[in-house]
């Protein structure tokens, strides 16, 4: 499928989708893409039921076109409580800096949307138009019961294995997520061995492979890295960190100045902030854990919860940076507009840009 079927498909102007980023991405800021030609995104993997319905909605309020709601397909953590105690045992020293001290145990923060029949029958009911899956597929019945609905259906991969599920269980299109990506990696397995794919080698693969539309994803900030990603047979492109120092969205001060300045420049692959892979600004917490082992981290997302508490702690005292600042690795390209300025740019330099 050419990038011009794609759009036409989901009736979009221009060839950009906005990565459903979870804790950074809004319901304005969504409706602004959606408005501006391209597919705004909710993540929602992290959500209640009903914040996720009052998100969808209130983005719908606000456009007439898709929304793109994004769920986490990960596999279930698997509680070991010694691995626990150690994790928060090494962590002590850090909250104690903060005159805090850790939580007396881990638990499972977030639902593996695989078979959660609450949230699916949330989804069946708002219809956001475009429903995506990251950290694997959810269950036959799930995606049969999408697909009656009309609902369009996309899916993260960050290998030719993946894709090759993604495409047999009937996903419409595959993310090709490739490492420069900010946040955590779409992989199936996060503990198998990991190509570490970049963005533009993947897609390439993929379009050449795959029967699907392809999505490139990673390191993407502007108009010319769309049209690079259109030139190698890509449908579209998904930008996330492009979109983080927008007005519209939720990212606090201390992310901004991240972003905006030196820590920019460094970005690195951790584990040690919510127990996955995932691409994040340098700062303190990612200092901390360059040395830990990732044997020695617990299962996403039990290890989010410890993560989440020592950000609370730090900046209670005035401390960013603790926080999950994910960022790509094209972060130095990061630009602070409205949501609608940022489309206009990029659309006006998609069209500059050589062909």
């Amino acid at each position: 499928m050419t990038s011009t079927e794609f759009c036409s498909r989901l009736n979009l102007q221009v060839p950009i989708i906005q990565a459903p980023m979870a804790g950074v991405s809004t319901p304005v800021m969504a409706a602004s893409v959606s408005n501006a030609g391209g597919l705004g995104s909710l993540g929602v993997g992290a959500a209640t039921v009903d914040g996720a319905r009052a998100m969808i909605q209130e983005a719908q309020a606000l456009t007439d076109g898709f929304i793109n709601a994004n769920v986490f397909c990960h596999r279930p953590a698997r509680r070991n409580d010694a691995l626990d105690a150690a994790w928060l045992g090494r962590l002590e020293a850090e909250f104690a800096s903060f005159d805090a001290t850790p939580p007396p145990s881990l638990n499972e923060i977030y639902e593996t949307f695989v078979g959660n029949k609450d949230m699916t029958a949330m989804l069946l009911e708002t219809q956001p138009g475009v429903v995506s899956f990251h950290f694997g597929l959810p269950t036959p019945a799930q995606i049969s019961a999408f697909k009656s609905q009309g609902t369009y259906l996309i899916a993260s991969a960050t290998n030719q294995a993946e894709a090759r599920l993604a495409e047999s269980a009937g996903m419409d299109a595959i993310v090709a997520q490739g490492w420069e990506a900010g946040g955590h990696r779409g992989c199936f397995d996060e503990n198998a061995p990991d190509d570490r794919h970049g963005t533009f080698a993947l897609t390439r693969i993929l379009v050449r492979e795959m029967k699907l539309p392809v999505i490139a994803a990673g390191g993407i900030m502007d108009g010319a890295g769309v049209r690079a990603a259109l030139s190698l047979g890509a449908a579209a492109a998904q930008m996330g960190t492009a979109f983080v120092a927008c007005d519209e969205s939720s990212a606090n001060e201390a992310y901004r100045k991240a972003l905006l300045g030196e820590p920019a420049q460094h970005t690195v692959m951790t584990r040690v902030i919510s127990g996955r892979p995932a691409r994040c600004l340098q700062n303190r917490f990612t200092q901390w854990g360059r040395d830990v082992s990732d044997v020695d981290v617990p299962d996403y997302p039990r290890t989010y919860d410890a993560g989440k508490a020592l950000n609370s702690a730090a900046s209670a005292k005035g401390q960013g940076g603790y926080g999950a600042q994910w960022a790509g690795r094209g972060a130095p390209l990061a630009r602070s507009l409205p949501t609608h300025e940022l489309m206009s740019a990029l659309k006006t330099e998609l069209a500059e840009s050589p062909v």
